[in-house]
Protein backbone atom coordinates (compact mmCIF):
# COMPACT_ATOMS: atom_id res chain seq x y z
CA UNK A 1 0.00 0.00 0.00
CA UNK A 2 1.38 3.63 -1.18
CA UNK A 3 1.66 6.56 1.06
CA UNK A 4 -0.72 9.36 -0.59
CA UNK A 5 0.90 12.33 -2.02
CA UNK A 6 0.77 15.14 0.62
CA UNK A 7 1.49 18.28 0.07
CA UNK A 8 1.25 20.97 2.20
CA UNK A 9 2.11 24.01 0.31
CA UNK A 10 1.67 27.40 2.13
CA UNK A 11 2.20 30.91 0.48
CA UNK A 12 1.92 34.24 2.46
CA UNK A 13 -1.53 34.70 1.08
CA UNK A 14 -2.69 32.23 2.76
CA UNK A 15 -0.75 32.60 6.08
CA UNK A 16 -2.12 36.13 5.62
CA UNK A 17 -5.82 34.25 5.50
CA UNK A 18 -4.81 32.34 8.83
CA UNK A 19 -3.80 35.40 10.56
CA UNK A 20 -6.68 37.48 9.42
CA UNK A 21 -9.11 34.50 10.40
CA UNK A 22 -7.59 34.90 14.45
CA UNK A 23 -8.30 38.40 14.16
CA UNK A 24 -11.46 38.38 12.75
CA UNK A 25 -12.24 36.25 15.95
CA UNK A 26 -10.28 37.93 18.58
CA UNK A 27 -12.36 41.48 16.73
CA UNK A 28 -16.06 39.21 16.84
CA UNK A 29 -15.15 38.49 20.73
CA UNK A 30 -13.97 42.12 21.37
CA UNK A 31 -17.04 43.51 19.79
CA UNK A 32 -19.36 41.03 21.55
CA UNK A 33 -18.14 42.54 24.77
CA UNK A 34 -17.65 46.12 23.90
CA UNK A 35 -21.13 46.42 22.19
CA UNK A 36 -22.62 44.95 25.65
CA UNK A 37 -23.98 49.06 26.25
CA UNK A 38 -26.14 49.31 22.70
CA UNK A 39 -28.05 45.86 23.60
CA UNK A 40 -27.95 41.96 23.26
CA UNK A 41 -29.25 41.85 20.22
CA UNK A 42 -26.03 44.46 18.84
CA UNK A 43 -23.82 41.90 20.60
CA UNK A 44 -25.19 38.86 18.98
CA UNK A 45 -25.51 40.07 15.51
CA UNK A 46 -21.45 41.74 15.79
CA UNK A 47 -20.34 38.25 17.12
CA UNK A 48 -22.10 36.06 14.60
CA UNK A 49 -21.41 38.72 11.93
CA UNK A 50 -17.53 38.51 12.84
CA UNK A 51 -17.39 34.45 12.99
CA UNK A 52 -18.73 34.00 9.59
CA UNK A 53 -16.30 36.42 7.94
CA UNK A 54 -13.53 34.70 9.72
CA UNK A 55 -15.31 31.23 8.33
CA UNK A 56 -15.63 32.75 5.32
CA UNK A 57 -11.83 33.53 5.00
CA UNK A 58 -10.83 30.60 6.60
CA UNK A 59 -12.52 28.29 3.99
CA UNK A 60 -10.83 30.63 1.11
CA UNK A 61 -7.53 29.55 2.46
CA UNK A 62 -6.21 26.17 0.93
CA UNK A 63 -6.40 24.71 4.47
CA UNK A 64 -10.30 25.62 4.78
CA UNK A 65 -10.33 23.86 1.06
CA UNK A 66 -8.52 21.05 2.33
CA UNK A 67 -10.96 20.47 5.52
CA UNK A 68 -13.86 20.75 3.07
CA UNK A 69 -12.17 18.25 0.68
CA UNK A 70 -11.58 15.77 3.92
CA UNK A 71 -15.32 16.66 5.46
CA UNK A 72 -16.65 15.31 2.09
CA UNK A 73 -14.51 12.52 1.91
CA UNK A 74 -15.28 11.40 5.04
CA UNK A 75 -18.95 11.69 4.60
CA UNK A 76 -18.28 9.67 1.25
CA UNK A 77 -17.12 6.76 3.54
CA UNK A 78 -19.64 7.05 6.36
CA UNK A 79 -22.03 6.25 3.64
CA UNK A 80 -20.42 3.35 2.46
CA UNK A 81 -20.77 1.65 5.58
CA UNK A 82 -23.25 -1.04 6.45
CA UNK A 83 -24.97 -0.59 9.44
CA UNK A 84 -26.08 -3.75 11.95
CA UNK A 85 -30.07 -3.91 12.06
CA UNK A 86 -31.70 -3.49 15.21
CA UNK A 87 -32.15 -7.25 15.99
CA UNK A 88 -28.23 -7.58 15.25
CA UNK A 89 -26.75 -5.07 17.56
CA UNK A 90 -29.23 -6.94 20.56
CA UNK A 91 -27.80 -10.16 19.59
CA UNK A 92 -24.68 -8.69 20.24
CA UNK A 93 -25.43 -6.48 23.24
CA UNK A 94 -26.52 -9.76 24.61
CA UNK A 95 -23.40 -11.46 23.65
CA UNK A 96 -21.52 -8.98 25.77
CA UNK A 97 -23.70 -8.97 28.51
CA UNK A 98 -23.63 -12.61 29.15
CA UNK A 99 -19.54 -12.64 28.46
CA UNK A 100 -18.80 -10.05 31.10
CA UNK A 101 -21.50 -11.91 33.80
CA UNK A 102 -19.62 -15.22 32.85
CA UNK A 103 -15.75 -13.17 33.32
CA UNK A 104 -17.23 -12.15 36.60
CA UNK A 105 -18.05 -15.44 37.71
CA UNK A 106 -14.96 -17.02 36.96
CA UNK A 107 -12.74 -14.24 38.33
CA UNK A 108 -14.79 -14.23 41.46
CA UNK A 109 -13.94 -17.57 41.62
CA UNK A 110 -10.69 -17.60 40.99
CA UNK A 111 -10.12 -14.81 43.58
CA UNK A 112 -11.78 -17.01 46.36
CA UNK A 113 -9.81 -20.08 45.69
CA UNK A 114 -6.76 -18.33 45.58
CA UNK A 115 -8.05 -16.25 49.18
CA UNK A 116 -8.85 -20.15 50.22
CA UNK A 117 -5.56 -21.37 49.02
CA UNK A 118 -3.18 -18.89 50.20
CA UNK A 119 -5.00 -18.05 53.78
CA UNK A 120 -6.82 -21.52 54.78
CA UNK A 121 -4.08 -23.43 53.66
CA UNK A 122 -0.81 -21.92 53.71
CA UNK A 123 -0.64 -19.60 56.37
CA UNK A 124 -3.21 -20.77 58.39
CA UNK A 125 -5.46 -17.78 59.05
CA UNK A 126 -8.96 -17.90 59.32
CA UNK A 127 -11.72 -15.82 59.28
Amino acid sequence: MSAANIETVSTAGDKAKLVLVGLLVVAAVAGFYTLAPQGVIVQWLALVAGLAAAVVMFLLSIPGRQLVAFGTDAWREVKKVVWPTRKESTQMTLYVFGFVVIMAAFLWLTDKTLEWVFYDLILGWKK
